[in-house]
């Protein structure tokens, strides 16, 4: 056996110690966080812009396991028990690596007793109603929550497990946009265990290098063009409202439809984001099947479910893995920062998951019920209120002439819909 020469080892002790220098945690300062680059005291490798599914962890498949069994122990709940029963067997949460992620809601800062009691108060609040809130296509609460109290354990076992997963594979898009809109530093645990949460051509054995953007965006997914790469040492300051440009479409405007039946919102939104990437359009009967949408309508889940399977919007290059993100605590300004983030880094249109109120749309003719918009741009107007731009799937007069029309392109003030977002009783959103 050849015996290693005293320089070799040394070479390779170094080599081993640069590797790990980003993920020793440096004390009870910062807890081996990623560190914003203005700190010259350590190095970190820089993150990604956003991420792709990631793998199933055995720590992940755990954590999954542990909250299906939990439904198992709770047996099955009929379909006619009290909201409160049924939010409280059906709504159980996940600790994916410090991000909670809660069944049929999507991932959250609130508590899981918080959670469960929202979903029950809408719940109530529906059942007890008396008269019908015209349905768009958003599918209540109550009507999650009997879905789900319909299947068998077996079935349902299945379609938790299957949600669960997708939620566990992208709990590194959940840290980047937490670090990026919210501020929150990233454990070097986290970077270690994901390397798809590091910037093109970073792992954990090497300097990352880092994307630069373009400031315009484009209605074709094919002119997404790259810049050249710039190594990075050090975590980028992320962006705030005052870094992207003045105004940001995308989505051809001649590729829109109006949904057929009332219950539609959900497939024709997708049929929308979907045209907008493959450039060619199914049936919104095609994507009701796909969605699962019944005539109580189509759940986000479904709709970030087969945005990812059914597109490329979720590709690294584009938004990564889409999510459903509960924005509740979000301020305006963060709210804002999210949908420029997509429509100018990513390129990619927003799930949009409004309730629809008058106070809010003024075309509507009568109030609505949760619905969903194909979100595609905004513009900045100085002193005047900035405006959004999506895909209104809902037209009115479809279903009653005498209603006013409503037009498939919009350009609204921004506030109202972020307050619109926020009235929702889920206050969610598929980015």
């Amino acid at each position: 056996m050849s015996r290693l020469r005293p320089r070799t080892i040394a070479i390779g002790t170094l080599a081993l110690l640069l590797v790990a220098a980003p993920f020793i945690p440096r004390g009870e300062d910062d807890e081996g966080s990623l560190l914003p680059s203005g700190d010259q005291r350590h190095q970190a490798l820089a993150t990604a812009d956003t991420a792709p599914l990631g793998r199933l962890t055995p720590a992940l498949r755990t954590e999954i396991d542990r909250v299906l069994a939990a439904g198992t122990a709770r047996g099955r709940v009929p379909v006619s028990a009290t909201p409160d029963r049924l939010a409280s067997t059906l709504i159980r949460c996940a600790d994916f690596e410090g991000q909670r992620y809660c069944l049929h809601s999507g991932w959250t800062e609130s508590s899981a007793t918080e959670v469960r009691a929202r979903a029950a108060t809408a719940a109530r609040a529906i059942a007890a109603r008396r008269t019908t809130t015209e349905n768009t296509g958003d599918l209540d609460e109550l009507a999650t929550l009997r879905r789900f109290g319909r299947m068998s354990p077996t079935a349902r076992e299945a379609a938790e497990r299957e949600e669960l997963t997708q939620a566990a594979r992208s709990v590194a898009k959940v840290w980047l946009l937490r670090h990026e809109i919210e501020g929150v530093r990233i454990p070097s645990a986290v970077l270690a265990a994901h390397p798809e949460m590091l910037a093109t051509g970073g792992s954990a054995a090497q300097p990352a290098v880092a994307r630069t953007r373009t400031a315009s965006a484009s209605s074709s997914p094919s002119a997404r063009t790259s810049a050249s790469p710039t190594t990075q040492t050090a975590a980028a300051q992320p962006k705030n409202g005052h870094d992207y440009p003045a105004k940001a479409t995308l989505l051809n405007t001649s590729q829109v439809a109006e949904q057929h039946q009332t219950y539609w919102c959900g497939p024709t939104t997708m049929q929308m984001i979907a045209w907008g990437w493959h450039g060619s359009a199914r049936s919104q009967a095609h994507w009701a099947d796909r969605l699962g949408t019944t005539t109580g309508g189509t759940a986000i889940s479904d709709m970030v479910r087969v945005t990812n399977a059914s597109t490329g919007w979720d590709r690294a290059s584009r938004a990564g893995a889409y999510i459903v993100l509960d924005i509740g605590d979000y301020s305006f300004r963060q709210w804002q920062l999210l949908l420029m983030r997509h429509f100018v880094d990513y390129k990619a249109p927003v799930i949009l998951h409004p309730i629809l109120l008058k106070k809010y749309y003024p075309y509507l003719d009568d109030d609505a019920s949760g619905h969903f918009q194909a979100g595609r741009g905004y513009r900045k107007l100085g002193s005047r209120p900035n405006q959004i731009s999506y895909f209104e799937p809902w037209n009115q007069q479809r279903f009653d002439p005498s209603e006013p029309y409503i037009a498939r392109v919009q350009w609204r003030e921004a506030y109202k819909s972020y307050r619109a977002n926020e009235a929702h009783f889920q206050h969610n959103i598929g980015v």
